[in-house]
């Protein structure tokens, strides 16, 4: 995989369209910028890699829009150091912009053709700090919980009681809630054992938050 003056150029102008449509976090943009998003696409489809837009892969899934994963990761609040689950990996793009911006992450994924496809992507990239899992999402990782911050990149139903519960206090959920053609973005803080808050953010239309796991045949 090259990552070539051609590309970077691409980049500068996909970061350049999220700043126009209201992306502000410098640290957020900084990430995009780096991240070579077409190492995530099969080499035969790389010229649609920096258009914001969602694209197909594997599995039945997608590879978010730009603008999608920028207004996740910004309402994240992203700290260094910060240990973040993230709810399906699909290609591993949003874990690598995770961990450019210095967080650890620990990603989850129900299909493995993805799980090893996108381990093997973030591997060759060198992302020492992002930890790759085969499981169900809507059980989470409690083995490694609690966690600084929680994004799931799938539509659901409902939010979880299970990942809730790993989230730290004061710590930040960010996830899509709706039906099965659009959902709303909610971010949640955890206040106490018990309380958790709110905020109701803009429409976005994901794949589906699904449980179980579906293995390779």
């Amino acid at each position: 995989m090259i990552d070539t003056y051609r590309h970077k150029g691409l980049r500068k102008r996909l970061v350049d369209e999220l700043k126009r449509k209201g992306i502000s976090d410098e640290e957020v943009l900084r990430a995009i910028g780096k991240v070579p998003r077409h190492f995530f696409f099969d080499s035969s489809f790389d010229q649609w890699a920096y258009q914001d837009n969602a694209f197909p892969i594997d599995c039945e899934q997608t590879i978010s829009q730009p603008f999608t994963v920028a207004f996740q990761t910004q309402l994240l609040k992203v700290n260094p150091r910060d240990k973040i689950l993230e709810i399906g990996t699909g290609s591993g793009y949003q874990a690598a912009i995770l961990a450019e911006m210095g967080a650890r992450v620990y990603t989850i994924e129900r299909f493995e053709t993805l799980y090893t496809k996108a381990s093997k992507i973030l591997h060759t990239l060198s992302y020492s700090n992002i930890y790759t899992f085969f499981g169900d999402g809507y059980k989470g990782l409690p083995a490694y919980a609690p966690f600084d911050k929680i994004i799931v990149t799938c539509g659901a139903t409902n939010i979880p009681s299970s990942l809730k519960e790993q989230l730290k206090i004061g710590g930040l959920l960010v996830i899509p809630v709706g039906n099965k053609d659009t959902q709303h973005m909610i971010r949640m803080t955890r206040l106490t054992d018990q309380k958790y808050q709110e905020e109701t953010f803009a429409e976005f239309r994901f794949v589906p938050f699904l449980k179980g796991v579906e293995k390779s045949r």
